[in-house]
């Protein structure tokens, strides 16, 4: 009864605060006490949003894809223009087909320089196979996290403050238990709003570029494409006529034998 009464003590000025703060539910058993700390469903009880606008959160990605005659110059361009903009390559690697080699590379550049650093790298390539920008803003999300992270951490205070006054070994272990659960929360939620201000602070720039092995020039325009398949069309012409010319002996050989065949018909009939 004792720990009930400093219960009441503790979260009375809590309760009666504001109709919004968080609800506290005791109920004392036949034996024991049972502390039992509910969280209102709305986390502007405890935490109140601030009412000024908070600078926005936006995540800034970019996918790039080019042709290109050097692989190592495109590369060397490339990260001269990252390093001009302070930002660094997370992830290089490349792998070969039949008859392409292609590099792709992911660049994390400070938010700032995004665009600076787009612009750079496009200046040496004269087409993009593709180019994409995006932004996502997380405004919504960061501000929701920091209020629920706020919220799980004032309860948590309390709960260890309950701690403190509890009597028997069944309070320890009730109120440990609910620690660990909202411990467990609050990682979690100071793990996404991590991943989110990385995201938002390093803008992602995805970029895969490649050069064709075979004897084919680099295609570097829509029509070059055209052009190059018209060409492609008169070497396949090309090849069928050698290839008749490889068996000519055989064309012979089956005229002749076509004409001794029709004159042989022709003496029959008469």
């Amino acid at each position: 009864m004792k720990l009930f009464s400093y219960i009441l003590v503790i979260t009375l000025p809590l309760m009666c605060s504001s109709p919004s703060s968080k609800n506290y539910n005791y109920n004392e058993g036949a034996m024991d006490t049972e502390v039992v700390i509910e969280e209102s469903s709305s986390i502007n009880g405890l935490v109140s949003v601030p009412a000024e606008a908070k600078p926005q959160k936006i995540i800034k990605t970019s996918y790039l894809k080019f042709e290109t005659q050097d692989l190592e110059k495109s590369y060397s361009a490339i990260i001269s223009a990252v390093k001009t903009n302070n930002g660094f390559v997370q992830d290089d690697n490349s792998n070969k087909s039949y008859n392409t080699i292609t590099r792709h590379l992911v660049i994390r550049i400070p938010t700032s320089n995004f665009q600076t650093a787009i612009d750079a790298i496009s200046e040496n390539v004269s087409y993009f196979d593709s180019k994409r920008i995006s932004a996502k803003d997380v405004t919504e999300e960061f501000i929701d996290l920091e209020a629920r992270l706020k919220a799980k951490q004032t309860l948590e205070k309390r709960y260890l403050e309950l701690l403190n006054k509890a009597k028997n070994v069944k309070e320890i272990l009730e109120i440990e238990r609910e620690l660990s659960n909202i411990r467990e929360e609050i990682e979690a939620k100071q793990g996404r709003l991590k991943y989110l201000q990385d995201k938002v602070s390093l803008s992602t720039i995805n970029i895969e570029f490649y050069k064709l092995t075979s004897e084919a020039p680099v295609t570097t325009s829509y029509g070059t494409k055209m052009w190059n398949a018209v060409k492609g069309g008169f070497n396949g012409i090309s090849v069928f006529f050698l290839g008749i010319l490889y068996v000519w002996p055989l064309i012979v050989i089956a005229g002749i034998a076509i004409f001794l065949l029709r004159r042989w018909i022709k003496k029959s009939k008469k």
